[in-house]
């Protein structure tokens, strides 16, 4: 098995590599892991496949992490390998520092993971922990070390993210405003701000989905 190849079937489920490692003890990863891959959405295809699936037909909770768990399930299971998921509950895995040691993604100056590909729009689906020792090329430099403006550390209209934190109730409360209508059909103008992400082809419904749940109800 070859990172190409896996890229190829992760494509044809609307998925994409957004890094891999080769996990130490100290990872927490599953016993016998030798490559860990992470998941995300293969954008802009991602989100017309999954309102077109019987998760999102059927009316029930959480549809989008059902549909992860059905498509990354199977697919482990004909790789023989263990699917992983960053939801479902505490305790939770340790997809952010999983993300990390990739080497593809880093923490942005908002704090934020932050892609070479996805910027700031970056999101798991879930993981597959492989058996075999899949070789992985060299990481690019982080996208942030080239970015010389850093639009991320200005964009939120009410200095809810910014470099020194994050306030998630100012940012639900802002969300039902008249002023908060952009961020909440659009997606967080944090995230948009991004260089890299204005190029990654996240459709705005698919933004508009999360942010809706983010700011519930």
């Amino acid at each position: 098995m070859t990172l190409a190849r896996l890229q190829q079937a992760a494509t044809t489920r609307h998925l994409t590599i957004l890094g891999g490692f080769h996990p130490t003890p100290d990872d927490g990863a599953p016993e016998g892991c030798a490559t860990l891959i992470l998941l995300g959405p293969d954008e802009p295809a991602f989100w017309p496949a999954i309102t077109q699936s019987p998760e999102w037909q059927d009316g029930a909770p959480d549809p989008v992490d059902r549909w992860s768990e059905r498509v990354i399930g199977d697919w482990a299971t004909e790789l023989d390998a263990t699917p992983l998921f960053p939801f479902g509950g505490a305790p939770f895995l340790p997809f952010y520092s999983w993300a990390l040691r990739t080497g593809r993604i880093h923490s942005s100056p908002v704090q934020f993971l932050v892609h070479d590909q996805a910027g700031l729009f970056v999101s798991f689906r879930g993981a597959l922990a492989l058996t075999e020792n899949i070789d992985l090329p060299p990481p690019p430099a982080g996208p942030c070390e080239s970015c010389t403006d850093q639009p991320c550390r200005t964009a939120c209209p009410i200095g809810a993210l910014v470099p020194s934190g994050y306030d998630t109730a100012r940012c639900r409360a802002y969300l039902g405003t008249p002023e908060g209508a952009d961020s909440l059909q659009n997606g967080c103008g944090v995230r948009r701000s991004c260089p890299v992400s204005q190029r990654f082809g996240r459709l705005p419904a698919q933004s508009a989905y999360h942010m809706q749940q983010f700011k519930g109800d």
